[in-house]
């Protein structure tokens, strides 16, 4: 089904969230506003508040992804170039920040998110008409791209988050890319690329895990998650329309992260086999918080329908991600 359009804000005036999935964006996410049964307290808040910015650029040749996050009590980055022709991860970046000075992140999916830190310079922001600019600037790795305006409306997607309190995420659809990539084997030309993003915002629960799957063209393109927020997020963009999907399965072998994976949806609109080129791997231990990350990188080959009366429309080898993480924080 298509998606009703989005609200201004995803609480309502009486202090409850607007749970659903919807087609547009939100002006912010201002969880002080929750009333009741949804409402924490300043500290409870301060410790489980959970915001990220995240930009995938692709082209036939590299695919570049990069984040910034607020944990509440610390933030962190990180940025990879992955070559997809010879399957080599040219750089491979991450910086933990000091809690309130390195990141700044925006109040919406069209701010300005920052990361700085001694020799790391990273800004993604909106700049106008549905357009956007990301800066990054750290060792070995540097990136000026532009992208937007997309052809599909960004989904937004609020729900409850067991554990925690509420979550909401905006995605984009793919938009046209222009750029460049600056590393120790040369310069990659953005031009006629694809990018998207990623903006998210919840109370989350301390220990939270989720498996997801993004790829993306300018007429077709898919979000998919399983775990700490369900469902709420699993969409399609086709010919400039955002459709809902079903609750979404992921079958790999954890042994073997770079096997191929099985992922399709309970509602029979998407069946995709993913084949990794290659994968970005960190495993954090920080006694009071600690994570487990894995983003493989690769194509998608199967189909995806908005409605189970139209046809299959056949995906190849569509380059994108799929992610597993868990995460202690």
């Amino acid at each position: 089904m298509t998606l009703p359009a989005a609200p201004r804000s995803v609480i309502g005036a009486d202090g409850q969230p607007l749970f659903g999935r919807y087609a547009g964006q939100a002006a912010g996410f201002d969880w002080r506003a929750l009333a009741g049964p949804h409402a924490r307290g300043a500290l409870w808040r301060r410790f489980h508040h959970k915001r990220w910015h995240y930009v995938a650029l692709a082209t036939e040749q590299v695919f570049c992804a990069v984040a910034i996050v607020d944990l509440g009590w610390t933030s962190t980055c990180f940025a990879y170039a992955f070559d997809r022709d010879d399957g080599d991860m040219l750089a491979n970046f991450s910086q933990d920040g000091l809690p309130g000075v390195s990141a700044s992140l925006a109040d919406s999916a069209d701010g300005r998110s920052t990361f700085k830190a001694k020799g790391t310079r990273i800004a993604i922001e909106g700049v106008g008409e549905g357009r956007h600019r990301l800066e990054l600037d750290c060792p070995y790795l540097r990136i000026d791209a532009e992208f937007g305006p997309g052809a599909s409306p960004l989904l937004l997607a609020a729900g409850p988050v067991k554990g925690g309190s509420v979550h909401a995420t905006q995605k984009s659809s793919g938009m046209p890319l222009s750029g460049e990539v600056r590393l120790w084997r040369g310069e990659y030309d953005l031009a006629g690329g694809v990018a998207s993003f990623d903006y998210s915002n919840g109370l989350l629960a301390r220990n939270t895990a989720w498996r997801w799957a993004s790829a993306h063209n300018l007429e077709l393109g898919f979000n998919l998650q399983a775990g700490y927020f369900g469902g709420h997020e699993n969409a399609l963009w086709l010919d400039g329309r955002l459709h809902a999907l079903g609750p979404a399965h992921f079958l790999y072998d954890q042994s073997e992260p770079l096997s191929d994976w099985h992922i399709f949806t309970e509602d029979d609109l998407l069946e995709l086999f993913f084949t990794p080129e290659g994968a970005r791997r960190q495993d954090k231990n920080l006694v009071v918080a600690a994570s487990r990350y894995l983003q493989p990188i690769g194509t998608f080959t199967g189909w995806v329908r908005a409605s189970v009366d139209d046809p299959k429309r056949v995906v190849t080898r569509l380059v994108g991600v799929t992610e597993d993480h868990t995460s202690r924080w």
